[in-house]
């Protein structure tokens, strides 16, 4: 079963990486890439990607003959996605064991974060409604 991991970090504090000490930022780099070697060492792992703040993000919607419309920068949002990783697992279990392993990256002084990560089960093709005629 495939899953993607989602790892939503607040705009402020506690999560701005560069505004933390350089040995701060190490430790939590070097445990992110720990993790990530983890799972390709077990297979589970599908694909990850960080992706650019809150202030390079636009909304788009299609307007008149599907041209696009754009809206944003939002950066009066709570929190925002900050990456993903997707993993191929055997169980929702495994998922939400390593969503936790993740969430327990090291912060300022050490201390896990304990940020949230969002599961979501990727569906499948069969798990999608068939067409009615």
């Amino acid at each position: 079963m495939k899953y993607v991991l989602m790892l939503h970090v607040p705009t402020r504090e506690p999560y701005q990486l560069m505004s933390w000490p350089q040995k701060d930022l190490q430790a939590h780099l070097a445990f992110l890439n720990s993790f990530n070697e983890k799972l390709r060492a077990s297979g589970e792992l599908v694909g990850i990607e960080a992706l650019v703040g809150p202030d390079q993000a636009r909304l788009v919607r299609a307007g008149k003959d599907g041209e696009p419309i754009t809206d944003g920068v939002f950066p009066e949002a709570k929190e925002f996605l900050a990456g993903f990783w997707m993993v191929d697992v055997e169980s929702p279990e495994r998922a939400y064991e390593l969503a936790a392993q993740a969430s327990a990256a090291p912060g300022p002084g050490g201390e896990p974060l304990n940020m949230a990560i969002e599961v979501r089960q990727v569906m499948s093709a069969s798990e999608l409604p068939e067409e009615r005629v």
